[in-house]
């Protein structure tokens, strides 16, 4: 069995403690222990200085290899290119995307100096897997410094169309990186309809049977590999939830209040903004739901030096302070908005209190609340997903209530619908989502994706 080495932007090194871990990080642990591996990225640790050498740390199998990042790496590759170019680009808001040539410099150099850093730890027949935005260059670098193992690089977040991704300066050069390696995946087939319409009109490439690609010189393959939840874990973890003293006390408060949940990171994307003005505008709209609904918003902060994101948190907060002081009553308050994180397993058990999951990103590359809240809810009494159409998991939970996120007065109706359901209609929604995660676990997108890999028939291969 070849050997697995996974990198990725941030490596969280295993401590024993499996369950406080992502579901991804579980699941990719999970697959290296069984091959050997290595998982390489850096520490999530700014210093003085990078690393001139990885830090090692070997358990179950698994050799983590990371590296410190200095102050001026971490400012021009992460926060700089990566989240102040790459990120609002790839979700379509070019309105916020900075282009700075400094960032995208250092966006190169720690590319090339991961390259740098893993090559000595490769063997011959190693399966390299690489993710998401951080690391589009890192295949590139890694066949200049002669690497020809089978190299795959999976895209976690939305891929944008040919007029938005032009908008980027170096959007060639990056596309060019991308044919790099032998399988690039996607979350959904728009998604990789994008990348063949850059390939075929902006690339002079074709694309030949099964989403062969030819471009650059270079012969790959790109598909569709929709990413997904362990759903077994998330069933036992709804069952389970009653033990949480935090998911008791949100019980306690069921019999007057139905609740609402959104769970996102702090993030302009997520919609936010406008989600907490379709509440408004429901409670405007409904008034016989007032006192008896609230809206739970769970929001921890991200990316805190970047300008956007500080600016999002300031606005969250001016907005939910303005739809309670508007219609809280001295037992009632609309908007309960919390900027912290939640363990998963109390997570689950706020998923099954709740009447509803609300679900609207203005872009999203998959979305796995969504899923995480089909699979914790109460097969007897299920809740309803409204689910934003411009998430990748709307592709697949057609069960679920779709919205138009920036369509204000759609989203409150659909609350109301959503709040109003029979419960045979509810069953019969959640069934059908249900058959879908059970079908497609996060087991079966690793293995499909690792088949791919080993299936490469390119691998290292120039065209002539």
């Amino acid at each position: 069995m070849n050997r697995l080495v996974v990198v990725s932007n941030r490596v969280a090194v295993a401590n024993g403690r499996k369950q406080a871990a992502g579901g991804l990080a579980v699941a990719l642990r999970g697959a290296m222990e069984k091959s050997g591996g290595i998982w390489f990225g850096w520490s999530g640790k700014v210093a003085g200085a990078t690393s001139a050498v990885p830090t090692m740390t070997e358990t179950e199998n698994i050799v983590y290899a990371t590296v410190d990042l200095s102050r001026k790496d971490h400012k021009e590759y992460y926060n700089g290119f990566a989240n102040r170019a790459l990120w609002p680009l790839f979700h379509y808001r070019l309105d916020l995307a900075t282009f700075e040539r400094e960032d995208y410099s250092g966006y190169q150099r720690v590319n090339r100096l991961f390259a740098s850093k893993l090559n000595p730890l490769l063997e011959d027949d190693d399966l390299i897997w690489v993710h998401d935005y951080h690391l589009i260059p890192l295949g590139q670098e890694l066949r200049d410094a002669g690497i020809t193992q089978t190299i795959g690089f999976f895209l976690h977040i939305p891929f944008p169309a040919v007029e938005i991704l032009t908008a980027l300066p170096s959007h060639r050069k990056l596309v060019h990186d991308l044919c790099a390696y032998d399988v690039v995946g996607f979350q959904t087939e728009n998604d990789l309809r994008a990348f063949l319409d850059y390939i075929v009109h902006e690339a002079d490439g074709k694309v030949i049977k099964g989403n062969v690609i030819e471009a650059f010189g270079r012969r790959l393959r790109a598909d569709v590999f929709p990413i997904s939840i362990d759903t077994d874990e998330f069933v036992r973890a709804g069952l389970d939830s009653g033990k949480s003293s935090i998911v008791k006390r949100m019980q306690e408060r069921t019999e007057n209040i139905d609740w609402i949940i959104g769970v996102d990171r702090l993030d302009y994307s997520k919609g936010l903004v406008q989600r907490m003005e379709a509440f408004e505008r429901f409670l405007e709209k409904y008034p016989g739901h007032r006192g008896k609904v609230s809206l739970i918003q769970i929001a921890p902060p991200s990316r805190s030096e970047v300008p956007e994101y500080v600016e999002i948190r300031t606005e969250l907060e001016t907005e939910s302070g303005h739809i309670n002081g508007r219609f809280a009553e001295f037992d009632w308050v609309p908007i309960n908005y919390l900027n912290k994180s939640y363990a998963r397993n109390d997570l689950a058990g706020f998923y099954r209190s709740s009447r509803v999951g609300l679900v609207t990103p203005l872009r999203d590359g998959m979305n796995l609340v969504a899923k995480e809240y089909v699979a914790a809810q109460n097969p007897h009494d299920p809740g309803v997903l409204i689910l934003s159409r411009f998430a990748g998991a709307a592709r697949e939970l057609s069960g679920a209530l779709i919205v138009n996120p920036f369509d204000i007065e759609e989203v409150a109706d659909a609350l109301a619908l959503a709040l109003d359901m029979s419960l045979e209609d509810r069953r019969e929604r959640w069934m059908s989502m249900m058959k879908v995660l059970s079908g497609h676990t996060l087991d079966d997108w690793l293995k499909s994706f690792i088949d791919a890999l080993n299936r490469a028939p390119y691998t290292g291969r120039q065209l002539s």
